[in-house]
């Protein structure tokens, strides 16, 4: 920025000249200065989600780059200032709600381009639809950064047809199916993006033997989101062969829109073995929601050194198969769990877990042992299943025990009634294993949830280890 005030001045102003005082006080800044100043406002109005890669919820609003539109019509010399710097103020022209897409590019400079329709309640018009079309034409391909797109299957089919050729500066993609259903949608097997830094799809995935993945020669995906796939689109080996393709991909998410036994996974690693070892030097978020059967046939044979973040979400099933996370997880040495939320979500009335939970718990001993504060809430909601079962108070201490040096727990109003009553034997005694380091219980309701404590309050007082009760508020459990 320059340094002095006479660098900041384009000429003198004099008070009583005719001409000045018809121009605005910013006139008196020179091009340098000027340009410092849309630079900032550029970054002030950059949406926070743009490279938010742990999200599953939220879109990025990519409508914020027309940011200079307005300023490029407050005068000519603004206009031509901006319009000389596309490089340093990242121009982009916007193609998306109600844009006249083909008037406004053939009558624009030729700067990068910005298709987005991302509004998931919006519906897209044949008119919306007609300028998609025209902005993935062969001629403006090469001009094209980011594609998003959300809407139903119906309506993306033909616009994802029309990808069937390469993107070569195309960086980020997000396409989101809201049709709900086993059918999805598959991109062109001919569809290719070099410089893709950031792939998002959801009910949307690449075809076996795409060309969309990078290979070694490229500089490869950073993030990584494939949600609401069906269950029998991806083998475990598939994917373990694609992701041994990308060693700068520092945020992985995969997420199956329904459970696949975890018969039918072993049968596909039978036919199609994973014999390769990946591994992940720049990983940093990792989030899973499937069947156990899966997510262990892929750490298996995955390693992910500086992994800081990672999210499991288990379809209920009748049995789990774990034997290789636990060892994942203690080979990742920035992983320290240090806080756990168990959910359980509601079906006919009662809480519902896998049929045996201890096991999943007790083969991830090591690794909860380390935790020190720890959650159990229940979410409204029919989650797909291979089985249900309410937890008696026998089961509510097994789950507990794996969690010895945990601090702090927090339990949920609607699960105090079990969890109160497994706290203590029926002759009033002290589990001498349970919670051996607890020092606070939060808990959510009025005082009949806090009465539910007070017994257990009271002996663990009498016996010498004091925990404090208190009222806690429990936020929705969301995985955004």
């Amino acid at each position: 920025m320059p340094a002095s005030r006479a660098q900041l001045v384009r000429r003198p102003y004099t008070r009583g000249s005719t001409a000045n005082r018809r121009r605005s006080p910013l006139d008196v800044l020179n091009n340098d200065v000027l340009l410092y100043i849309f630079h900032l406002h550029h970054l002030d109005v950059r949406d926070e989600h743009d490279h938010n890669d742990s999200t599953l919820t939220n879109s990025p609003n990519w409508g914020r780059e027309r940011w200079w539109y307005k300023l490029a019509h407050i005068c000519k010399r603004w206009r031509n200032l901006i319009l000389a710097s596309p490089t340093t103020l990242g121009l982009h022209l916007v193609c998306t709600y109600g844009t006249p897409v083909v008037d406004m590019l053939e009558n624009s400079p030729p700067l990068p381009l910005i298709i987005t329709y991302l509004v998931q309640n919006r519906e897209t018009t044949t008119e919306d639809e007609e300028g998609i079309l025209h902005a993935l034409k062969p001629e403006y391909r090469d001009r094209v950064r980011r594609i998003g797109l959300c809407m139903p299957a119906s309506n993306l089919q033909s616009l994802v047809e029309a990808m069937d050729e390469s993107f070569p500066n195309l960086e980020y993609m997000l396409i989101k199916s809201m049709t709900k259903g086993e059918a999805s949608l598959i991109l062109p097997k001919k569809f290719q993006a070099p410089q893709l830094h950031r792939l998002k799809l959801w009910g949307t995935v690449p075809p076996i033997g795409s060309l969309l993945l990078p290979t070694t020669s490229t500089m490869g995906l950073v993030t990584l989101t494939l949600s609401d796939i069906p269950p029998s689109d991806f083998s475990p080996s598939y994917l373990h062969a694609r992701l041994s393709q990308m060693p700068q991909l520092e945020s992985l998410i995969i997420t199956f829109c329904s459970p696949l036994p975890n018969r039918s996974v072993r049968d596909q690693l039978s036919k199609a073995p994973i014999r390769m070892h990946a591994t992940l030097p720049n990983l940093r978020f990792f989030g899973f929601r499937g069947v156990s059967a899966y997510l262990d046939s892929l750490v298996a044979r995955i390693s992910a050194p500086v992994l800081s973040t990672f999210h499991i979400h288990f379809f209920n099933q009748l049995t789990f198969s774990i034997p290789h996370l636990s060892q994942f997880v203690s080979a990742t040495d920035n992983l320290r769990i240090h806080s756990i939320r168990l959910v359980f979500f509601a079906g006919s009335g009662s809480a519902i877990l896998a049929n045996d939970p201890t096991r999943i718990l007790n083969e991830l001993q090591t690794v909860l042992s380390a935790s020190e504060e720890l959650a159990l809430v229940r979410e409204e909601g029919d989650l797909s299943s291979e089985g249900q079962n309410e937890l008696d108070p026998t089961l509510w201490r097994e789950l507990l025990r794996p969690f010895s040096n945990v601090t702090t727990l927090h339990v949920q109003n609607k699960l105090i009634g079990k969890l109160s009553r497994s706290l203590q034997f029926d002759d009033g005694e002290l589990p001498q294993d349970l919670l051996p380091n607890l020092k606070e219980l939060g808990y959510s309701g009025g005082l009949d949830a806090r009465d539910a404590f007070t017994p257990f309050i009271n002996e663990r007082q009498v016996a010498g280890r004091p925990v404090s009760l208190k009222m806690v508020d429990f936020p929705s459990y969301q995985w955004k």
